[in-house]
């Protein structure tokens, strides 16, 4: 190795970034690791992007934790990227910069009326119901019958807390203006639409089950949407996971429908073609489609219109283009080698990798991102001696720089001042926490 320790800076605390680093500091190098996030605390995804009825989920935050607890690695918090720091900053003080920035945008859609007023992205409602510091504090909730569109597990979630009550999400840590929010909600049907069949779902299996655990909430499966072909039977038999998302949809098809007060319908073979409604969503209208032998489907020509308020897109995430890094609109990633990111003409960047959805796109469940995470890595430390080398290599002088340019800057100690502050908040009510919404609180908080 030409130098000691290798100083790296991994811009996005989230999941991608915390498993970058704990590879990193467990690879045997002498090495010292800054995490930048330009939240005012950490953990990304699990604490923006993860629905609050989801502890076992946020379960991994205590992973996470322990990483975050060793003295070689660092959190710089409230720290953005491309306005309070950029690229050659980062290259004066460190000897390589990971990006693991996710995805935090909605993919688009292109149909009619996708833009009236009522039609919203999946990624802008979980922001609000987790209680994201840079979103509107309110949601529009006026209308009774909703559609969601997509069958993973994202569009899941949002049909999900749209459904229930918010008196069952109290326990969990959502924010006074959420619960609020919600308990004013007209919604009693939520319509989620997938445009292929039941064996080409995206959601999992414990996700799906976990609808019918509501006392509140009535799953209705419709019989005429269990269909299979040779492409669906071979994915079923290839797959644990399709298996067990179908059987429980067939059970759920046969079954007598109860009286609870609302509906979630689960609709297979329908293609959203366009979003009615004059100024205002007034309904959806669908294109019933079949199997085409192979597990894709074509449209009938058979047409149905849905009378809906309000539409939710969930077809995807979309990550964000990092400035001064080169970025593909298509697929939304940087282009990468094994992690190395690549210029216009293909070449190396020096210095500069990837890692997460920002490397292969918003796919896979969370852990997902260990194996990006390591090759990433492998990489890097396969890069080590012929790294630019930084101008400044004390840790303390990235600190100077950031109070010189009046970044108000959290650290990890101030995560463990915002914890306890949170879970002080929801002692009085028997609740883990109260999840602190505003920006300068949670920075008032943290930095004492």
């Amino acid at each position: 190795m030409s130098r000691s320790p290798l100083r790296v800076a991994i811009v996005g605390a989230g999941p991608a970034g915390i498993y970058a680093a704990d590879i990193l500091d467990k690879s045997g190098t002498d090495v010292s690791i800054d995490l930048f996030e330009r939240m005012p605390a950490p953990f990304g995804l699990i604490r923006y992007g993860v629905a609050p009825d989801h502890p076992r989920i946020k379960g991994i935050v205590t992973a996470l934790h322990k990483v975050l607890d060793r003295p070689g690695i660092r959190l710089l918090g409230n720290v953005a990227y491309g306005t309070d720091i950029k690229l050659d900053d980062l290259r004066e003080f460190y000897d390589a910069v990971i990006f693991a920035t996710g995805a935090m945008s909605d993919r688009a859609l292109d149909i009619p009326g996708i833009d009236l007023d009522g039609s919203y992205g999946a990624a802008d409602f979980v922001s609000w119901y987790d209680g994201h510091p840079d979103v509107p504090r309110t949601w529009p909730l006026e209308a009774t019958s909703v559609a969601v569109l997509g069958v993973g597990n994202v569009a899941l979630d949002v049909a999900r807390v749209l459904a229930k009550t918010a008196d069952e999400l109290l326990s969990t840590d959502i924010p006074a203006n959420v619960y609020e929010g919600l308990k004013s909600s007209k919604v009693t049907d939520v319509h989620v639409f997938g445009r292929r069949g039941p064996a080409q779902a995206k959601f999992t299996p414990l996700e799906l089950r976990e609808l019918d655990h509501s006392p509140n909430v009535e799953v209705i499966v419709y019989p005429e949407d269990i269909e299979f072909d040779d492409g669906s039977i071979a994915a079923i038999r290839e797959s644990k996971q399709v298996d067990m998302v179908v059987k429980t949809l067939q059970e759920w098809a046969i079954r007598d429908q109860g009286d609870r007060p609302k509906r979630l319908h689960l609709h297979f073979f329908h293609s959203p073609t366009e979003i009615l409604g004059d100024g205002k969503v007034t309904g959806l209208r669908t294109e019933r489609t079949e199997l085409t032998g192979d597990g894709n489907v074509r449209g009938t020509g058979e047409f149905h219109d849905w009378d809906v308020q309000a539409v939710y897109r969930a077809v995807g995430y979309l990550s964000s283009e990092l400035p001064e890094i080169p970025f593909d609109h298509d697929s939304g990633t940087v282009p990468h080698e094994a992690g190395r990111v690549l210029d216009i003409d293909g070449d190396q960047v020096p210095g500069v990798y990837v890692t997460g959805w920002i490397k292969r796109g918003p796919v896979g469940l969370i852990g997902h991102t260990k194996g990006d995470a390591a090759e990433t890595i492998r990489s890097l430390l396969a890069d080590a001696d012929e790294l630019p080398t930084p101008t400044q290599s004390d840790p303390d002088a990235i600190t100077d720089f950031l109070t010189e340019r009046g970044v108000e800057f959290t650290t990890w100690e101030g995560w463990g001042k915002l914890d306890a502050h949170e879970r002080a908040l929801g002692e009085p009510q028997g609740r883990e926490r109260v999840k602190v919404v505003e920006r300068a609180e949670m920075i008032r908080v943290s930095r004492g």
